[in-house]
Order: C-alpha cells, then sequence, then structure tokens
C-alpha cells in the first residue's frame, strides 16, 4: 500500500508501522542497519536531524523504496466539509 509522507513526523510514522507490521524491535532493525537505537528512535519520531543515508539505509532494511513525484494536489477545504 502507497503511503504519503510530506514531513518528518509522516516519515517516521511510516517507518514505524512498517517495522511493527513486519514484528520487529527497534533493536532488530537496529542489528539489520547497523544503526544505534536512539538513531532509530529519533527517526521514527521525526527528528529533522537524520542523515539521507540513515533514512536510505532504513528503508532498505524495511524492504521500502523512496519514490519520488510531482505532489498530488490536496482537497479543498470547502470539500471535506
Amino acid at each position: 500500500m502507497d503511503q504519503i509522507a510530506r514531513n518528518n513526523e509522516q516519515i517516521g510514522n511510516a517507518i514505524r508501522r512498517r517495522r511493527r507490521s513486519l514484528g520487529l524491535t527497534q533493536a532488530q532493525l537496529c542489528d539489520r542497519t547497523g544503526l544505534r537505537q536512539a538513531t532509530i528512535s529519533d527517526l521514527e519520531k521525526g527528528d529533522g536531524g537524520s542523515r539521507l543515508k540513515t533514512l536510505l539505509d532504513v528503508l532498505a532494511a524495511l524492504d521500502l523504496e523512496l519514490v519520488i513525484r510531482p505532489r498530488s494536489a490536496a482537497p479543498a477545504i470547502a470539500d471535506i466539509f
């Protein structure tokens, strides 16, 4: 299932959901990536200090990929209510 993530917190939430859906703990993800548990935790919280390589290593360990595409139009507020 595709997930749209437009900010750090949404990316972190998507990573956490995927990790949990695979039944992995943060420690097990650390074993797969060679990263510290604090780094995984910061990434999942959406802390903005993570390097792009760190993000790509975690995505690869979770069998995810980053897709770049034009942003889809958000519905107008009037259409929501």
